[in-house]
């Protein structure tokens, strides 16, 4: 299968690609590989595309549509495969390949393999993103509902704690090169000491919720994808949903204040601690803003900290 993968998961994994890494140099190999072992037929791939996955629309070797997507092993391949089995379709797409086909897959064609699900099709250019702001905040929490259940006895899904550990980190060091992020980092920092001495709660999250993330459907109306699934409090999963389509609320003269009531409406509708909420929001806002500008996306830097600070 000759192709080129497409310009944004190139650029995006170019920002985190650890030095030597050939994940992309060998992904048309590895394409091939995952189709012929399965039997597919591909139509065409996914474009845009994901920021750290290949998705190929294909058909099985039955005629029925699937998805097959590839990603390296720094996306943690396999936790999303965990939490997607863990879900069995509940508020998000089915993995269309039992474990033990997985591993048969994986077995006849290496390593190689350790990335690769086969997923169930959804409607891939039918986000809840397309629909106005108010329904598909509405659309995109009900969906994020259904996933926030009891995560298996024995998990090996990282925590809030430790995913935000590594994180706070890496902000320190941004802090310490820009003076300018300082005081957002510290305030960021400090919320998430607070966050973490008494969690209310354990449950298995999507980790990286947004309504580009929530597809249309066939089976159910609107389904998740792609998670990077951690556990901890519901506030964390929802925390990144409140500053979706951040541009348009930094554009607006009342940005500040839009945000606020956004903050206090999902709270409510989903029940969780509103200051705890804001206090998620917060750090995740900060974090995401040190990470774009240490990778040079300044105009992203720049929106992401500016709405931090209204919180």
């Amino acid at each position: 299968m000759a192709f080129e993968p497409p310009r944004r998961l190139v650029r995006a994994l170019g920002e985190t690609a650890p030095d030597g890494d050939d994940w992309l140099a060998k992904l048309p190999e590895t394409v091939e590989r995952a189709v012929a072992v399965r039997g597919l037929t591909v139509e065409r791939v996914q474009v845009p595309g994901g920021r750290s996955s290949l998705v190929v629309l294909v058909r099985t070797a039955g005629g029925s549509p699937a998805v097959l997507k590839l990603a390296p092993g720094r996306a943690r391949p396999e936790s999303e495969r965990a939490a997607l089995v863990h879900w069995g379709g509940l508020g998000a797409v089915q993995v269309r390949e039992d474990g033990a086909g997985a591993a048969d897959a994986a077995g006849a064609a290496g390593d190689a393999e350790a990335g690769v699900l086969l997923l169930e099709r959804l409607h891939p250019d039918v986000s809840v993103r397309s629909l106005p702001e108010a329904k598909a905040l509405l659309e995109a929490a009900g969906t994020l509902r259904r996933l926030w259940v009891e995560p298996p006895a024995s998990h090996v899904f990282e925590t809030v704690a430790e995913r935000t550990g590594r994180q706070a980190e890496a902000m320190r060091a941004g802090a310490a090169a820009d003076g300018q992020v300082a005081p957002l980092v510290d305030a960021a920092l400090a919320v998430r000491a607070e966050l973490l001495a008494e969690p209310p709660e354990r449950r298995l999250l999507h980790g990286t919720f947004r309504q580009s993330k929530v597809l249309a459907g066939d089976r159910m109306p609107w389904l998740a994808v792609g998670p990077d699934p951690v556990v901890g409090e519901s506030a964390f999963d929802l925390a990144r949903l409140v500053r979706d389509r951040v541009e348009d609320l930094i554009a607006q003269p009342s940005g500040a204040s839009t945000t606020r009531r956004r903050i206090k409406r999902l709270a409510e509708s989903l029940e969780v601690d509103q200051e705890r909420l804001r206090g998620w929001t917060l750090f995740r806002a900060v974090e995401s803003g040190v990470r774009a500008r240490r990778v040079g996306r300044e105009q992203d830097a720049e929106l992401l900290l500016e709405f931090a600070g209204w919180l």
